[in-house]
C-alpha cells in the first residue's frame, strides 16, 4: 500500500510539476497586465473567466506565485462583486485540494512546495487549540502568506468544514479591497485606489504587529 501510496505521489508532483513549466509565463504574463487579460476574456466570453479561474486555482497550488495581481485583475475585468467571488471560489476550491493532499501524502509532500525553514517558523503548528482562530485571524489579514499557510493548514487538527470556512469567509474582506482597488483603476477612480492602499498598509501593519508578537509566524 505505501508502494502506491508513493506512485501517487510521484504523479502528482509530476504534474505540478508540468503545469509549472507550461503555465509559469503565462499566469506571470496575465496578472501583471490587466490591459492584455480583459481583451483576452472578453474575446473568449465565459471560457475566458472559466480559464482565468483555473489560472487563479494554480497559482494557490503553486504557492509561489502572489495571488493580489489576480484579485486586481479579475475587479479590473469583471467588477468588485463578480471578480470578487470568481476569485474567493477559486482559490477555496484550490485550497481544499491542497488541504486534502496533504492530508494523504503528510509533510513529504508540503516540502514539495514548502522549505523546511518556512514550516519552522509558522508557530502556530505548535498549538491545536488555538489553530482554527489562528489561521482565520491570518486569512483576514492582507499581506500574509496565505499559500504557504494553505500547505501547513493540513498538518494540523483542523477539520475539513472548518478550513472551507476560514478559507472562503476569512480570505473574502481582502480579496473584495483588492477587487475593489482594480475596479477603481480600470475607472480611473483615483481616490478609491488611495482609500484601499491606506486601509491595507494599516491592516497589514496592525495584523503583522499581532503576529509577530503572538509568535505565529517568525520571520
Amino acid at each position: 500500500m505505501k508502494k502506491y501510496r508513493f506512485l501517487i505521489l510521484a504523479i502528482v508532483v509530476i504534474v505540478f510539476a508540468g503545469l509549472t513549466m507550461l503555465l509559469w509565463r503565462p499566469l506571470v504574463s496575465f496578472a501583471s497586465n490587466p490591459e492584455i487579460l480583459r481583451v483576452w476574456m472578453q474575446d473568449l466570453g465565459i471560457w475566458g473567466m472559466l480559464i482565468f479561474g483555473i489560472f487563479n486555482f494554480l497559482q494557490v497550488v503553486f504557492a509561489v506565485i502572489p495571488g493580489g495581481p489576480f484579485e486586481l485583475a479579475a475587479g479590473y475585468i469583471l467588477g468588485v462583486v463578480p471578480g470578487t467571488l470568481l476569485c474567493d471560489i477559486t482559490m477555496t476550491i484550490s485550497s481544499v485540494v491542497v488541504f486534502l493532499l496533504v492530508r494523504k501524502f503528510g509533510i513529504r509532500f508540503v516540502e514539495l512546495f514548502v522549505s523546511r525553514r518556512q514550516i519552522e517558523n509558522m508557530g502556530f503548528l505548535k498549538d491545536n487549540q488555538k489553530v482554527q482562530s489562528v489561521l482565520f485571524f491570518i486569512f483576514l489579514l492582507p499581506g500574509t502568506p496565505k499559500d504557504v499557510v494553505t500547505y501547513l493548514a493540513g498538518l494540523t487538527n483542523l477539520s475539513l468544514k472548518s478550513w472551507i470556512f476560514i478559507c472562503f469567509v476569512g480570505r473574502f474582506p481582502a480579496i473584495l479591497l483588492t477587487a475593489l482597488g482594480g475596479s477603481a483603476l480600470g475607472n480611473a477612480k483615483y481616490g478609491i485606489v488611495a482609500v484601499v492602499i491606506v486601509v491595507f498598509a494599516v491592516a497589514y501593519l496592525a495584523g503583522d504587529a499581532v503576529i509577530s508578537q503572538a509568535g505565529w509566524i517568525r520571520k
